[in-house]
């Protein structure tokens, strides 16, 4: 009987420690009820029990989610988007004619999907990321067919196209060296910050692209219009200007035709599903063609990936990073360290100490006015303001980067270039270089500089002085062509003007003060550029 007894309590003690062993995870099943364990002896047989709680039945609803849920990893880029579809689809004439239009023309579709393949891989990885719709990765392909470098007539610029305002409110820098909204991962996080908060204004998709695209002010004005009207505030239902309301269709084609290219023809380049750049930390300021041949990549190719750097020269105050290839930063690396042929960078910049010509900057920095001209992009008939940043050559004995401080807020500012015409006029009686300048509002230094004479000058009376005077204010010294004015000291002014081949000379009616013997001055005019000094 002992030995009975011993048996039966090491079985149950045996069950005891089953029993514990079923709910060591974090959502362990409760205990059994006891009463109806028992009766479960003679009766029908217990209903399973579940960690995770009672199964519910799959419904229509459920089989109706956008999400592809598979234990696959995607095939490709593609298959990776799709898998991500969340935004409800919409379905009307427009998309259809949107579809109809980007199916007609697959060369173009070709060009589009393949420029993508550079940037495609980190769109997805952010969204996924923040767990937004894959969809959005597809919107470059509406903004700017994917192009960097695209710039609008409205200056809205880059693929994600921001207008400046827009770049500077998502700290976007664009200054004289970088325009980040070019930038491939700046841009591209800005889009994203922005696309993020429309959602969160007006908690729908379709409007928060219609805002992306018209203003979050204009959507919202629409909106509150159709609401005091007692209608529907819906994508569709608002009254919107036609690229706004293209806009949503246009992305909804191009989703139609990545969800299944076979039903429009279309044939997708393959993307493989694996980063296609790094990032690779700059050390010093380095010329972009240096740049793209230490890391063995075309300068078109390595501009393609570092699309907001439009100088000569990279500056590493300014863009601490650069994007390469995958298996070309490897290579950047290991040539910029064997590198020993000389600097780094060819560029520097200048900032201008005074409003000057493009000549003038072009001669201190030592390179001719067209190419200054082109690599700053100074347009015709302007001063450089003072203040502003010139890329120039960077001389052999200039050891130092470019500081931060100039690389973060460099500006480049003109002002236009007034045409002045040279004007010769007889000095009155005590004339000096500052009375002459006073009376024409010039600079006693550019007065004396005409006529190689100091600040403190006194002219004889009756010698000849040589000013520069703007077109408008010569004009102003007499009336019409070659009619007497007035100077100051209410002397005669006879003009001399000169246009081209013919001299004209036209003496004007003597003035009482000119009848009494007072002195006269003669005017000569000539149409001309800039000032130079006169010879002796």
């Amino acid at each position: 009987m002992k030995f009975i007894l011993a048996a039966c309590l090491a079985g149950s003690l045996l069950l005891a420690g089953c029993a514990s062993t079923t709910g060591t995870g974090s959502s362990a099943s409760p205990p059994l009820d006891t009463a109806s364990t028992a009766s479960t002896a003679s009766g029908p047989a217990a209903a399973p029990v579940y960690p995770g709680g009672a199964l519910t039945p799959i419904t229509s609803g459920t089989t109706r989610s956008r999400s592809v849920v598979t234990l696959a990893p995607p095939a490709d880029m593609w298959d990776r988007i799709r898998r991500g579809f969340k935004m409800p689809d919409l379905d009307n004439e427009l998309v259809r004619d949107r579809e109809q239009w980007y199916a007609s023309r697959p060369d173009y579709m070709q060009r589009m999907t393949e420029r993508s393949s550079r940037y495609i891989f980190h769109i997805v990885e952010e969204l996924e990321r923040r767990d937004m719709p894959t969809e959005l990765a597809l919107l470059p392909y509406i903004e700017s067919a994917f192009n960097p470098q695209a710039v609008s007539s409205a200056k809205a610029a880059g693929m994600w196209q921001f207008m400046p305002a827009t770049g500077t409110d998502f700290d976007l820098k664009q200054n004289v060296f970088r325009d980040d909204r070019r930038d491939v991962i700046a841009s591209t996080r800005a889009a994203l910050d922005y696309l993020q908060k429309l959602y969160g204004m007006f908690g729908d998709w379709h409007l928060a692209l219609a805002a992306y695209n018209w203003g979050e002010g204009s959507v919202g004005r629409a909106i509150a219009k159709n609401q005091r009207a007692g209608l529907p505030t819906g994508y569709t239902d608002l009254n919107m200007p036609a690229e706004t309301r293209y806009y949503v269709p246009k992305l909804q084609a191009v989703k139609n035709i990545v969800a299944n290219p076979e039903r429009f023809n279309a044939d997708l380049p393959v993307i493989a599903n694996h980063p296609y750049f790094q990032t690779v930390t700059l050390k010093r300021d380095l010329d972009v063609a240096l740049a793209a041949k230490l890391a063995d990549v075309k300068i078109e190719d390595f501009r393609a990936l570092n699309p907001s750097a439009h100088k000569p020269v990279l500056l590493a105050a300014g863009t601490p990073e650069i994007l390469l290839p995958w298996d070309n930063a490897a290579v950047f690396q290991r040539n910029f360290e064997a590198y020993a042929q000389g600097q780094y960078a060819s560029w520097t910049a200048w900032t201008v100490p005074s409003t000057m010509t493009v000549a003038d900057a072009a001669q201190r920095s030592g390179m001719s006015e067209a190419d200054l001209r082109a690599i700053n992009n100074v347009p015709p008939r302007m001063l450089i303001k003072a203040g502003s940043t010139l890329i120039v050559p960077r001389g052999a004995r200039v050891q130092e980067d470019v500081q931060a401080t100039v690389a973060d807020t460099g500006h480049l500012s003109f002002q236009p270039e007034i045409v002045t015409r040279r004007t010769v006029v007889k000095a009155g009686r005590r004339d000096s270089v500052a009375s002459i300048a006073r009376r024409y509002r010039l600079s006693p230094a550019s007065v004396a500089e005409w006529n190689d004479v100091k600040t403190s000058h006194v002219f004889q009376r009756g010698g000849t002085v040589v000013v520069y005077l703007p077109v408008r204010a010569a004009s102003a010294a007499r009336v019409g062509r070659g009619v007497a004015a007035r100077s100051r000291h209410d002397s005669t002014v006879v003009v001399t003007s000169k246009r081209g081949g013919g001299v004209v000379k036209t003496s004007a009616a003597k003035t009482p003060a000119a009848r009494s013997g007072s002195s006269s001055k003669i005017v000569r005019e000539k149409r001309g550029g800039t000032p130079s000094k006169k010879k002796r």
